[in-house]
């Protein structure tokens, strides 16, 4: 087989695919008798080709595919005015810390975010394929690790994390909803806007220093009890919700016929 008849060979397999397809899927249409450096050669030429006209060759993190260019995707997306997913900026915010940073866990997305994420951002992300755990950190509790997928540098047309947009001083939420045209939109919100089933604020904690400490009457003193959240849940009670010390509390009758012992 010849130079032009294997780049036809490539061309129609991509063109025919509905997902990248990786070198070693690429070797099985020529038997293996082709290997990965030649495959790479083909390939380069084949987007060189392809350099005019309106899609390109390009490879993804997953493989090799055809898509549009990024100029024509205005016009595309008038065959197709589905509007892309919606997602809060608190969400995207998560995304590109996790993008930037990864592997982070939980906590090192709230100490930097400055709230506290709840789950459900997290499964957002990780139902849109975008991010997964892999792994734990040895730290007390083994929180999570979180990291990008394949498909999130699939959907960003990149190959690898080094290919990601440069922040350059610009936001990095607008940065990948830039980079990743179709795929998303901002819902517009506040930047400090905390939505429900998003992330909560972390709630003001009190000053503890300045609250005066109430006196206890003999009452209202907590008995001793092995079990921590028992002690925990007496404490903040108030003296006025205490029982009193002046409450009657009768006493049982003695048995006719029995003597009290002294």
């Amino acid at each position: 087989m010849n130079t032009q008849d294997a780049k036809r060979v490539l061309e129609t397999a991509l063109i025919c695919a509905q997902q990248p397809l990786p070198l070693r899927e690429l070797r099985t249409l020529f038997d293996d008798q082709l290997g990965p450096d030649t495959l790479r050669v083909l390939l380069d030429e084949l987007a060189r080709d392809w350099e005019d006209r309106g899609v390109e060759l390009v490879a993804v993190a997953n493989g090799w595919r055809f898509q549009s260019r990024p100029e024509l995707r205005e016009y595309l997306d008038r065959l197709h005015p589905e509007k892309p997913p919606r997602y809060t900026r608190a969400t995207l915010e998560t995304l590109a810390i996790i993008a930037y940073r990864q592997p982070v866990t939980r906590g090192d997305i709230e100490d930097i975010r400055g709230v506290t994420v709840n789950s459900q951002l997290l499964k957002q992300l990780e139902d849109r394929g975008w991010i997964e755990a892999i792994g734990h950190r040895e730290t007390p509790g083994r929180p999570a690790l979180f990291a990008t997928t394949r498909q999130f540098l699939d959907d960003l047309g990149l190959a690898t994390l080094e290919q990601l947009p440069a922040l350059d001083g610009a936001p990095a939420v607008t940065m990948l909803v830039d980079a990743l045209p179709g795929q998303v939109s901002l819902l517009d919100a506040p930047t400090d806007a905390a939505l429900p089933g998003e992330d909560d604020p972390v709630p003001p904690q009190p000053d503890l220093d300045a609250i005066p400490p109430e006196p206890l009457e003999a009452s209202d003193e907590v008995a001793e009890d092995d079990d921590e959240e028992a002690v925990d849940a007496a404490i903040p009670m108030a003296a006025s919700e205490a029982p009193s010390s002046t409450a009657e509390i009768p006493t049982p009758p003695a048995d006719a016929g029995t003597e009290p012992q002294t």
